[in-house]
């Protein structure tokens, strides 16, 4: 029996509904497989970034468990005896006897620093730095004052660089005479003579470190951290010896001692007595040299002023007619002067003014200027500034006696 035609296509339609169907099914299983790796890639994602927040979640329960800790205390160790370890805490400058173990104490000594909790047992020993305050005291950057930039006391630069400078470039000079380099300067006059400035351009020409301080800086509430501050700066300026030590408004805390028993005078006498020791004392400062200014000579102590702390004792005067000439013409070198500016008249005409005066007529003489839309300086606009600055003296002279 033949098929029949219909017979025969139908077999034909049925392979290609099938062959229709594998396609069907090769394209949704390739759509599929993308489906697949596009999941596959944002679990990678999600993973990473589950990972990223399980580190921030241990990290901030880290922090969390510390911030619930009890906090330690900085403390000293005063001595190691049989029965314990003696410590003094910083700050109330309290003594107790505490137990260690016997590997910890291997490693402690006198002077050591470590952290004590609640009940003023030592938790761990601590670096033995400097106290913060002096490294921050430390000058990294020179300042941009040079010899230069200072007229009318070549004097007291040339001695103060004998001081300072020399032995610390040329120490084969002193030891080929045999003697020992003078070991600090101490500047003393009127304010605004220049002895900062003097400080500075010594900073700005040596390339030894350059330590700066106030006398102020040195007074401190609690007993024994004025002193503590004066051990740590002089152990700084050793660490990076050749070093240069300066000490403005000295007189804060070398003035004359007195038989007065506050507790704010002892604890001052107590920071001269450091720096006494530091400056002469029985270890050998080194190659470390000292400068000092104060506006009041004549309240210092007696000890601080002998040879030995101060070799060199320089006055730095008001400066005369022709250092006045001489601080206008280095004060006016950037400015542009008109052609009718005299710097002689003008230095005769500021007779009592001290080099820092210059400079604000100078500056003060520049703002007239200014006001005016003027880019150059007349000789007018110098007369009136020192009229104006000796007005402002005269107001603050009043203010002074009114509240005297």
């Amino acid at each position: 029996m033949t098929d029949t035609v219909d017979e025969v296509d139908l077999p034909y339609d049925e392979d290609a509904s099938q062959q229709k169907k594998i396609e069907a099914l090769q394209e949704r299983l390739e759509v599929l497989e993308g489906q697949n790796e596009e999941m596959r890639d944002k679990l990678l994602d999600a993973n990473a970034e589950n990972n990223k927040f399980q580190q921030k979640l241990e990290r901030l329960t880290h922090e969390n468990k510390k911030l619930k800790q009890s906090p330690l205390f900085v403390a000293t160790v005063q001595e190691l005896s049989d029965d314990g370890v003696i410590i003094k805490q910083h700050g109330n400058n309290q003594e107790a006897l505490t137990d260690v173990t016997d590997e910890m104490r291997e490693d402690l000594s006198p002077d050591d620093r470590v952290a004590v909790n609640n009940s003023l047992s030592i938790v761990k020993q601590l670096d033995s730095e400097t106290d913060v305050r002096a490294r921050v005291m430390q000058v990294d950057q020179s300042p941009d004052v040079t010899f230069a930039d200072i007229g009318g006391i070549e004097e007291q630069m040339e001695e103060v660089r004998e001081t300072v400078e020399m032995p610390l470039i040329s120490p084969e000079m002193f030891e080929d005479v045999g003697i020992d380099p003078p070991s600090g300067v101490l500047l003393h006059g009127p304010p605004g003579t220049g002895k900062t400035m003097l400080a500075k351009a010594v900073a700005n020409e040596t390339d030894a470190t350059f330590i700066k301080m106030a006398g102020s800086e040195l007074v401190h509430k609690f007993i024994g951290e004025g002193a503590k501050l004066v051990r740590d700066l002089f152990e700084l300026a050793r660490q990076e010896e050749p070093a240069v030590v300066f000490i403005d408004e000295i007189d804060a805390i070398a003035a004359k001692r007195t038989d007065s028993k506050t507790s704010g005078d002892a604890e001052v006498q107590r920071t001269m007595m450091q720096l006494l020791s530091e400056m002469d004392g029985f270890d050998d400062r080194g190659e470390i040299r000292i400068i000092a200014a104060t506006n009041r000579f004549d309240m210092l102590d007696r000890a601080i002023l002998r040879p030995g702390r101060f070799d060199r004792l320089i006055e730095v005067p008001k400066p005369d007619f022709e250092g006045r000439k001489q601080i206008f013409q280095i004060h006016t070198r950037g400015m542009n002067v008109a052609d009718d500016v005299d710097f002689e008249e003008l230095a005769e005409t500021v007779e009592e003014a001290s080099g820092a005066d210059v400079k604000a007529i100078c500056t003060e003489a520049g703002m007239f200027a200014i006001r005016d839309d003027r880019t150059e300086v007349t000789m007018t606009d110098f007369l009136d500034a020192w009229e104006k600055i000796q007005q402002e003296e005269e107001e603050d002279d009043d203010v002074s006696r009114t509240f005297a």
